[in-house]
C-alpha cells in the first residue's frame, strides 16, 4: 500500500497494547517501527521480543536507542510507569516528535507529563476506549490537547479510528477513567454478586431475577464476559482503577465504591493466574466461578 506519510514510530513499552498496534500498522505499510520495554533485558522480556522479531519491529537496547531519530512515539506501558517512560526519552528526543500517551492514567498524570515533555515533543493525550483486540490500531481511540487537530490527518491516513475531545490535554484521559468508574465496577459487583450466587447455589435463580428489572440485560452472558476479562487482566485494570481513584480525587470526589473495584480488580488478577482458573476462562461463568470459589478457599 502506497501511502503520502510513512513515520518513523517507537514504541515505549510492548506488552499487549503495544503489540497488537504495532502488528496492525506494520500492515498497513508503516516499515520502520522501533520497540523498547524495560522487559527486554530480562528473561520475562523473552515473549515481548519474540513477537516483536515475528512481526519485523527493531528491538531497540534501551529506550534513547528506540527514540533515535523517530517521528512518533507511542508510550503503552503500565499506569504506574508512565511518568518515568516519558523521563527515560525525554533527554533523548529530536526533532519535536509527536508523543501518543494512549496510557490509562488520570488526567493530572497526563498534565504532568505534557509539562515534562514540553519542548522536547508534541504531547496528545490518547485513551483507548474498546478492547485492543480485534480491531488492534484500528480500536477506537480519543486524542485530545493542543496537537490533538494536528496529528488526527496522520492518524487516519494510518487507518487509526480516533475522535478528537475539544479542550486541553487531560480531556481524553478523564472520559476513559470516569468511564471506567462504571464499566470496572460492574466487573467487580458481577463477580462479587455471582460468586455469592454460586455458593448458594442460586445462580441462574439470581441472574433470572435481575433479568426482570433489567429486561435488555443478558445477565448471564454478562457474566462470562466480565469475570473472564477480571480474571485475565484483573492486575492491569486495578492498576488502571487506581488512576481513576486519583481522577475522582482531583474532580474532589471520594473514590469509595473505587476502591473496592481496585481491591476485586487485584484479587482476580492474583487468582486469575492460577492454573486451575485458567484452564476454566473459556467454559462460562459457572465453570469460571467454581475455580474461583475453590481457589478463593485455598487461599
Amino acid at each position: 500500500m502506497t501511502r503520502r506519510n510513512t513515520p518513523r514510530i517507537s514504541f515505549i513499552g510492548f506488552g499487549e497494547a503495544g503489540q497488537a498496534i504495532a502488528s496492525g500498522l506494520r500492515e498497513e505499510g508503516i516499515e520502520q517501527i522501533a520497540a523498547w520495554d524495560i522487559l527486554f533485558p530480562d528473561a520475562a522480556g523473552a515473549k515481548l521480543k519474540t513477537a516483536g522479531e515475528a512481526m519485523g519491529v527493531r528491538l531497540a537496547s534501551s529506550a534513547a536507542d528506540a527514540v533515535a531519530e523517530t517521528d512518533m512515539v507511542i508510550a503503552a506501558v503500565t499506569a504506574a510507569s508512565s511518568l518515568q517512560a516519558a523521563e527515560s526519552v525525554a533527554p533523548h528526543l529530536k526533532g519535536n516528535p509527536w508523543y501518543l500517551d494512549v496510557n490509562s492514567v488520570s488526567p493530572g498524570r497526563k498534565q504532568a507529563t505534557e509539562k515534562l515533555l514540553d519542548g522536547k515533543a508534541r504531547y496528545v493525550d490518547v485513551a483507548i476506549i474498546a478492547p485492543i483486540h480485534p480491531k488492534r490500531h484500528k480500536t477506537p481511540l480519543l486524542i485530545a490537547g493542543p496537537y490533538a487537530e494536528g496529528i488526527a490527518p496522520l492518524l487516519r491516513e494510518m487507518e487509526m479510528s480516533l475522535k478528537v475531545v475539544p479542550g486541553d490535554t487531560g480531556k481524553a484521559a478523564a472520559i476513559k477513567m470516569v468511564r471506567s468508574v462504571m464499566i470496572k465496577g460492574l466487573e467487580a459487583l458481577t463477580l462479587e454478586c455471582f460468586l455469592a450466587a454460586k455458593r448458594a447455589g442460586i445462580v441462574d435463580e439470581v441472574a433470572t431475577s435481575m433479568q426482570n428489572n433489567y429486561p435488555t440485560l443478558n445477565f448471564s452472558e454478562m457474566a462470562d464476559y466480565n469475570i473472564e476479562r477480571m480474571a485475565s487482566h484483573g492486575e492491569r485494570r486495578a492498576a488502571e482503577m487506581e488512576e481513576s481513584c486519583a481522577t475522582l480525587r482531583e474532580l474532589g470526589i471520594d473514590p469509595a465504591m473505587t476502591e473496592g473495584t481496585v481491591k476485586r480488580q487485584r484479587e482476580m488478577g492474583r487468582i486469575g493466574k492460577g492454573d486451575a482458573v485458567r484452564a476454566t476462562l473459556e467454559d462460562g461463568h459457572d465453570a469460571m466461578l467454581a475455580a474461583i470459589s475453590a481457589a478463593k478457599g485455598n487461599a
